[in-house]
């Protein structure tokens, strides 16, 4: 994605044109709001950009706004939060429409009981026992501020979860741990017990990629960017 970016955004400016990009997302996980930044070589308008490097790009992205920032602005360290969701249908039948962002558990879940374990992980936290083992990040400790599990029709669990940031695999390591809750092969408590354990082994699979969308980065109010982007002040300090 983002080499196809660069190269649209390129062809608009006339010139070599590099993104920052606010995070990266495995293979098979989708982007509902990236945000990226790039330094501008020439002057163009906000919609210049948008509608020429969307002329540009293959029908699987598009470019839905871009706004002048500030020189200090960054896509990534700029950002005080960051949303996912994970989609699972949950049926004896494997999907066949929107398979490809949705994961499937032919096994009844319980979508109450993953829901009340998970709230064990709210606030900041090491997650090292969600933590994949190739993860590069410098430690596990992250803020979870907010983190839901919803039964959606068509029998779709979702889980919705906010931090100030990830680490590999983390959400997915989430996902697989709570599904044992889900299908009763583990107590609720037992959520609790893996995050004090610091250690990936003692928690679950790690769930399939295709479940998980990355809904986007959001930043403090003074950058100016979209609602969808911007954070709310109930956040702005945390």
């Amino acid at each position: 994605m983002q080499a196809r970016l660069e190269a649209a955004l390129s062809s608009v400016a006339d010139q070599p044109v590099a993104v920052q990009c606010a995070g990266r997302t495995d293979s098979g996980v989708h982007a509902r709001c990236q945000v990226v930044h790039f330094d501008a070589p020439v002057q163009r308008e906000a919609r210049s950009w948008m509608l020429g490097g969307n002329s540009r790009m293959p029908r699987s992205i598009a470019i839905r706004w871009a706004v002048p920032v500030a020189a200090d602005f960054h896509a990534r360290y700029s950002a005080r939060a960051r949303r996912y969701v994970y989609r699972l249908l949950n049926r004896p039948i494997r999907p066949a429409l929107n398979r490809q962002y949705l994961a499937w558990e032919p096994r009844p879940l319980d979508p109450a009981a993953m829901h009340r374990a998970a709230q064990a992980l709210l606030g900041e936290h090491d997650f090292s026992s969600f933590r994949a083992q190739a993860c590069q990040a410098r430690h596990a400790r992250r803020n979870l501020h907010a983190i839901a599990v919803r039964a959606e029709e068509d029998g779709v669990v979702a889980f919705d979860v906010q931090a100030n940031a990830f680490l590999h695999h983390m959400i997915r390591n989430i996902v697989g741990s709570l599904m044992l809750v889900g299908r009763g092969e583990q107590p609720g408590d037992w959520i609790a017990e893996v995050l004090a354990a610091r250690n990936r082994e003692v928690a679950g699979p790690t769930a399939p990629p295709q479940g998980l969308t990355f809904i986007g980065p959001m930043y403090p109010s003074s950058w100016g960017l979209p609602a969808e982007a911007t954070l709310p002040a109930s956040l702005e300090d945390a």
